[in-house]
């Protein structure tokens, strides 16, 4: 069980670090992209894009 949560915490800080970089991409404007305020900060959860770059990754990985 902290293996998960450990892992949720690295994809939530790598997800926060590229964020301006994949919002240029236009990742994370899908309506299931999630955006809030939280301690003074703004957090963004791309779970939709998410889903969809995976879909992606592994249809690519399937034809290769």
């Amino acid at each position: 069980m902290i293996r998960w949560i450990l892992v949720l915490l690295v994809m939530l800080l790598l997800i926060d670090a590229l964020g301006p970089w994949l919002r240029h991409l236009g990742v994370g404007r899908l309506p299931g992209d999630f955006h809030f305020r939280l301690f003074r900060r703004n957090w963004h959860l791309p779970l939709a894009s998410s889903v969809l770059l995976s879909l992606v990754c592994a249809l690519a990985v399937r034809f290769l």
